[in-house]
């Protein structure tokens, strides 16, 4: 994942606030530390700062097409890239081997349709200036697993501001929002649209397909097993609990089966992390001696990773909360509390060389694992709790993960909220 910011319909001189975009984009430099980029086009402005893990000799961004009238900035991972370049209907030069080239292609066939074909996390911004009017389109991964805002100017209401984090926005606008998930934004009306409409989305709607152990396995090998996708050391988070548990013998699984078979043309999923880095790293974190700690040791010595236990003390913890709340933009006890270990860890494992990391969000939100599900008064109610849990995951589990990890340029990805996954989970 990087960081974006994009200025569309600028009211002043948008060459001389290029260099003050330039240091609002500097903000979200710690979730993109590899390179930065930008493009000022018309009264636009589209930045863009990278963490290289797919791509990494030819990805930088913003991306243009040939003849640069579409131009693209992207945080995220598209883990279908290699079947929506099959799909393209026109023949296409592709000037990078980034797995987010394919949204600008897919998008000058189909316009915004292309929003429902994306199987990720993401949220970008696209500029189309194929008309005499520019038009800004930007989109956000349909749970939230990534972060976006979208900031105003009252003064000036033509203008939009977007960003991957509020420190960039709030210096200069003074209406900012959430960038909702499962929505794209289109500047040639204003206003959200929603992309994502599976089945299982309104909480009346109650589940009512059997229960089929098969299937819920082999979708969540299908979330694990796409998600290896990279070009850079990479690893999994194991606190020893059954959720981060079950994504690591998947992995290490996975990642083994991949390296050991031939590389086929014709699979619809990147897999060269697997093939790159068979070898796979886990993480553990806690104050000494922590119950966490133990457990996940264990695992990993069961799995044969190449474990690393991590511990810190109370007042290492009390000294990081301020800068957590910095990165986390909110003052969430629950979030902040749950994030400083997370954050403290993802220190740590950036300085071993890993740049990403599987990690066991949403399984709690998906299959009611926390404990006051256990006072639900029936299952319909049960089920609606989880929609709702779901729904609102882009404001607790979401939102640690991103900005915990993002701070110090370290991606981590969450099969449990994998859509095809969650398609099946859901009905159940």
């Amino acid at each position: 994942m990087c960081g974006i910011f994009g200025v569309y319909n600028y009211y002043g001189d948008v060459g001389e606030f290029r260099q003050r975009a330039l240091d609002l984009s500097k903000k979200l430099r710690h979730r993109g530390p590899d390179w930065s980029g930008c493009i000022v086009a018309d009264n636009n402005i589209v930045c863009h700062e990278r963490l290289a893990i797919v791509g990494v000799d030819t990805g930088a961004q913003p991306l243009t097409n040939a003849d640069e009238s579409i131009v693209l900035t992207v945080n995220g991972e598209i883990y279908n890239h290699k079947k929506l370049e099959a799909e393209l209907k026109q023949p296409t030069s592709f000037k990078t081997h980034s797995d987010c080239e394919v949204i600008l292609h897919m998008y000058s066939e189909i316009g915004t349709d292309v929003c429902a074909k994306l199987d990720g996390m993401f949220s970008w911004a696209l500029l189309d200036r194929r008309s005499a009017k520019s038009r800004l389109v930007a989109a956000r991964d349909p749970i939230g697993i990534t972060t976006l805002y979208i900031g105003r100017v009252s003064a000036h209401p033509e203008t939009v501001f977007i960003a991957s984090e509020l420190k960039s926005l709030n210096e200069e606008c003074d209406q900012i929002d959430e960038f909702p998930p499962g929505h794209y934004f289109d500047s040639e009306d204003g206003q959200f649209h929603r992309y994502f409409k599976p089945d299982w989305w309104t909480p009346e709607r109650i589940a009512t397909a059997p229960v089929d152990y098969r299937q819920l396995r082999e979708s969540l090998t299908a979330a694990v097993r796409k998600r290896l996708m990279a070009e850079v050391p990479y690893g999994v988070l194991l606190s020893g609990g059954l959720d981060s548990s079950l994504i690591s013998s998947i992995a290490v699984r996975e990642a083994a089966r991949i390296s050991a078979s031939a590389q086929s043309d014709t699979e619809d999923i990147d897999t060269r992390g697997a093939r790159y880095f068979p070898r796979m790293h886990s993480f553990s974190i806690g104050l000494p001696g922590a119950p966490d700690l133990i457990a996940a040791r264990k695992v990993a010595k069961f799995l044969r990773t190449a474990h690393h236990e991590l511990t810190y003390t109370v007042q290492e913890g009390l000294d990081a909360v301020a800068d957590v709340i910095y990165h986390l933009e909110t003052y969430d006890v629950t979030t902040i509390r749950a994030s400083t270990p997370m954050y403290l860890m993802s220190r740590k494992i950036k300085s071993t060389g890993v740049k990403m990391v599987l990690s066991g969000e949403g399984a709690d939100e998906v299959f009611g694992g926390y404990l006051y599900f256990h006072y639900a008064p029936n299952a319909d109610d049960f089920h609606k709790e989880t929609v709702s849990r779901v729904h609102n995951l882009h404001t607790s589990d979401c939102l640690r993960a991103n900005k915990s990890t993002m701070a110090w340029g370290l991606e981590a990805r969450v099969p449990f909220l994998d859509k095809e996954f969650l398609q099946v989970a859901m009905n159940v």
